[in-house]
This record gives structure tokens, C-alpha cells and sequence, in this order.
């Protein structure tokens, strides 16, 4: 770039140099006919002299103009030969520069290909690695699945040993029963020995007055118990006091008659999703979303056991109605468990193929009446963990088994939205019990029946409350005082009042 600025500056003035010669040779023609005009007369050659003089002057006129704009011309080129040279100046600055970066970059991608095999190595390394952990992985699944398929024997052989001790239990608890039942003859006993048809009559000894259950009208107290919701509620033996568990892991017991709470029972890792008392009152029994059972001493408000065994949510619970001793359980892992309290453990284990949502003790102690989810009824013997009996009882899930006081029949409530009455000993239909607005909430909403076996009430998805009663069963009342579904009802057993919980924690005391 250097060598064309100074050529440029050499053909510049060349240029000026030629336009020298060129204004010397017209000047030097200028004087030619003067220097000839010296030869001739003086007089000849004034005029002639005088002409060329005014001529030359024109012409020095001109080569002056001309001289002016060569000059000016000069000054042009050489203005533009310097902004060239700049322009020159640059341009070699720019090429340094991107030489430098040219450089540089040459520099970084001979780098960045070292980095890339570097990295191409590591990855072959890794590939050859994964490969061989894989082939380890394969061999160890294999291993497990050997011994999953070992340990799926030996458990079935564990249970099978666990039934057969069970049974020998069961039959050494039958004997020890037999035993006792020679000394001692239950209030039970008696009872059954004078039904006839199933009528206890009132001149016979062993009649028990139940309270009349009239339909309720009037929401005596609104009571927010739970945070989260309540899904289980029932109240004390022969009381109107009020248990009630929900999704805040606590238990309370409440006063109906003030609406106020008596004491709450803590210490449960779950949610409580059912609850049961002992006939005497002393024990609350609650099923728990953490797969256990917790039982607390109503006095003293401790927790006496821990009942550990089931593998799945526990979503039922119920206590013998004759002996504060026994306790069964349902859980979602195909499970039926009966459990002793003095000892606080599991004593049997009944496998059903079909998940229970529902169970309840027959006022016998010994029998068992489960719903599930296939919607049959079954009933158990609890002493041997056979299946009695069984009947379609809806066309889709069981969500509620609720026994009558006398024992003779059992209310189911299913998701079709229908509320049947058995007879337990025939496991026929002595009543079925629906209305188009009465939507079943869940699949563990729970139905009750009243201590006369004459009203039925069940919760509605729309928060209202449907009680039929047994002459009018075509006919329910309708009790509205819950803001969102209602889950559960319970009736005490003195005839009133009627409970109901509902999917806010709300619990309604009705009159």
C-alpha cells in the first residue's frame, strides 16, 4: 500500500512537471515573432509590435488562468493523495489487525481441537464404561429378580405358617371361650335364645327399650371440628356424646348437648379416615392413613397401642359390641384384620380378593359383615377367618356397613347411589332406599340406621342430608345446613340426636 502512494505522488508531479514544459514552450513561442520582428523597420514593426504585444498580453492572461487552475488542480491531487495515503494508513492497520486475530483464532482452534479429542477420548472411555456397568446391571436384575421370586415363596410360605398359627390360636381362643361360656352365660345368650322370627318381645326378659327415633328438623349446633375435613364421626355407647377424627391427625370428643369440645386426643400420624369405640367407652380406636390403627385411653387421654400389621392405608375400624377386647380392621392391601387390645397385636388375618371400604361386628361379636369395593356383602367368622356368606349387594363399590342394635339387619350404602337393608340371616332385601338428588360424596361416606331400626340418614354430595323413614320410604326429609359434601352421619344410640360431618370439618348436631 506504501509503494502506491508514492507512485501516485510520482504520476502527480510528473503532471505538474509536463504542464512547466508546456507553459515554457508557449512562452518560448510567445517571444519567436518578437525576436523576428527585430530584423525588420522600426516603424513597420510598431504596429505590428503594438498587436502582438496585446496579443501576448491575452495569451499571458491565459497561461496565467491556466497556470491558476493547474495549480489548483495541483493542490486537489495532492489533497487527495494525502487522504489516500490516510485511507492507505487504515486499511494497513485493519489488515494488521485482522492478521493478529487471524492469529489468534488459528491459536484457540488448535486448542479447541485438543480439548476435542481430549473429550472424544473421555466419552469412548465412558461408553466403554457404561457399557460393562450395563452388562453389571443386567446380571444384578437378574439376581433380583431370582431373589424376588425367592422371597415371594417365602413369604407365601411365611403366611401360610402365620394362618396356621393363627388358626391353632383361633382354635385355642375358641376353646378358652367354650370354656368360659360353660361357667358364665352371656346377657347375649339370653337374648338370642328368646328371639322368635327375629322380634325380641317386650314381656320377655332381655328386651331393651330403645329410644324412638324421630326424623330431625332443627341444626341445633354448626361445629367447625376439623381443619382439612372430617370423615368420621360416632358417637359413645348408650351416650350423646359426640367422636370425631379428621384430616388435622386429631381426635375429638364433644359434648352435643353445648356443642363444646370435652377432650382431644392427639398423637396420630395420619389422617383419620374412621373411628370406633369399645363397648364400655374406655378405648377410641382410630384408623389411620399412615397404616396404622392408634388407640387411646378415653380417661387419661394417652395412646395405649399402636396397632401395627397392615401395609396400606387402614380406611375401617369397628370394636366388638360385646367385649372391649376385639377389634377388626380393613385396609387397602386386600386385608382384614382382627386384633386383641390386651395384647396389642394381630391374632388372625383374613386375605379378601377384593379391597373392604366398610366392616361392622354383628352384635354376636363373632361375625363380621364386610362391604368392598367389588360391591358385595360378605360376612365372616371372626373365631375361624372363613367366609359365611356373600351377596351382590350394589352394582358398584360398598361405601358404608352400618348394623341395627337388635343385629338382624345391616344397612349398605353403595357409589350407585342406592341405601339397601339386609336381613343378616338371610341376606335378603327387606328394603332399598334412594332419591334423585341423594348422591353418595366418596368411597368411604358413611350411612347410619336409628336404635329403632326406623329412620335411615345418608349425607349427599350437594350437602344436604336425606332421612327416610321406614314407612315412607319413598318420601325422604331433606336437612340442609351444609356448605359442601356431606361424608358422613351417625345416629346415637338413645334415639337423638342425629350427626352429620361434612368435606370442611363442619359437624351439624341435629334435633
Amino acid at each position: 500500500m506504501s509503494r502506491s502512494s508514492e507512485e501516485i505522488e510520482r504520476a502527480a508531479i510528473k503532471r505538474a512537471i509536463k504542464a512547466l514544459r508546456k507553459r515554457h514552450l508557449v512562452e518560448e513561442g510567445a517571444h519567436a515573432p518578437a525576436i523576428a520582428a527585430l530584423a525588420r523597420p522600426l516603424v513597420v514593426q510598431g504596429l505590428e509590435w503594438k498587436e502582438k504585444a496585446e496579443n501576448l498580453e491575452l495569451e499571458l492572461q491565459q497561461c496565467y488562468r491556466a497556470q491558476s487552475r493547474l495549480s489548483e488542480q495541483l493542490v486537489v491531487e495532492v489533497a487527495e493523495c494525502r487522504n489516500s495515503k490516510a485511507l492507505v494508513q487504515e486499511k494497513e492497520e485493519l489488515v494488521s489487525n485482522l492478521q493478529d486475530e487471524n492469529t489468534q483464532l488459528r491459536d484457540e482452534n488448535s486448542q479447541l481441537k485438543k480439548d476435542l479429542e481430549e473429550k472424544t477420548k473421555a466419552l469412548d472411555l465412558l461408553i466403554s464404561e457404561n457399557k460393562s456397568v450395563k452388562a453389571q446391571l443386567e446380571e444384578v436384575m437378574l439376581k433380583l429378580k431370582d431373589a424376588e421370586a425367592e422371597n415371594r415363596k417365602l413369604i407365601d410360605r411365611w403366611m401360610l405358617e402365620k394362618m396356621k398359627d393363627a388358626e391353632k390360636l383361633n382354635e385355642a381362643n375358641a376353646m378358652y371361650e367354650d370354656m368360659m361360656e360353660r361357667f358364665k352365660v352371656s346377657s347375649i345368650e339370653q337374648l338370642a335364645r328368646q328371639q322368635v322370627d327375629g322380634v325380641i318381645r317386650r314381656r320377655e326378659a332381655g328386651y331393651v327399650e330403645f329410644g324412638e327415633s324421630a326424623v330431625p328438623s332443627v341444626c341445633k349446633h354448626t361445629i367447625h371440628a376439623h381443619d382439612g375435613g372430617c370423615g368420621s364421626i360416632l358417637f359413645e355407647n348408650n351416650s350423646d356424646r359426640l367422636i370425631s377424627g379428621g384430616q388435622d391427625r386429631t381426635v375429638k370428643i364433644w359434648d352435643t348437648k353445648t356443642g363444646n369440645p370435652s377432650s382431644t386426643l392427639h398423637g396420630c400420624l395420619g389422617s383419620v379416615l374412621d373411628l370406633a369405640v369399645t363397648h364400655d367407652n374406655r378405648s377410641v380406636i382410630a384408623a389411620s392413613s399412615s397404616n396404622n390403627m392408634y388407640v387411646w385411653d378415653v380417661s387419661s387421654g394417652r395412646i395405649r397401642h399402636t396397632l401395627t400389621g397392615h401395609t396400606d392405608k387402614v380406611c375401617t375400624v369397628d370394636a366388638s359390641k360385646v367385649s372391649s377386647r376385639n377389634v377388626v380392621s380393613a385396609a387397602y392391601d386386600h386385608t382384614i384384620k382382627i386384633w386383641d387390645l390386651q395384647k396389642g397385636y394381630c391374632i388372625n388375618t383374613i386375605i379378601s380378593m377384593s379391597n373392604c371400604n366398610a366392616l361392622s361386628y354383628n352384635m354376636d361379636g363373632l361375625t363380621i359383615c364386610s362391604g368392598h369395593v367389588d360391591g358385595n356383602l360378605r360376612l365372616w367368622d371372626s373365631r375361624t377367618g372363613k367366609l359365611i356368606s356373600e351377596v351382590a349387594a350394589h352394582s358398584q363399590a360398598v361405601t358404608s356397613i352400618c348394623v341395627s342394635r337388635s343385629g338382624n339387619l345391616v344397612l349398605t350404602s353403595g357409589r350407585d347411589n342406592l341405601h339397601n337393608l339386609f336381613d343378616v340371616r338371610t341376606l335378603e332385601v327387606c328394603g332399598t332406599f334412594r332419591a334423585n338428588g341423594n348422591r353418595v360424596a366418596s368411597n368411604w361416606s358413611r350411612s347410619c340406621i336409628s336404635a329403632d331400626e326406623n329412620c335411615v340418614a345418608a349425607g349427599s354430595a350437594d350437602g344436604s342430608i336425606y332421612v327416610w323413614s321406614r314407612l315412607k320410604a319413598d318420601m325422604p326429609s331433606i336437612l340442609e345446613g351444609h356448605s359442601s359434601p356431606v361424608l358422613t352421619c351417625s345416629w346415637s344410640g338413645l334415639g337423638k340426636p342425629l350427626a352429620s360431618a361434612d368435606r370442611n370439618g363442619n359437624v351439624c348436631i341435629w334435633i
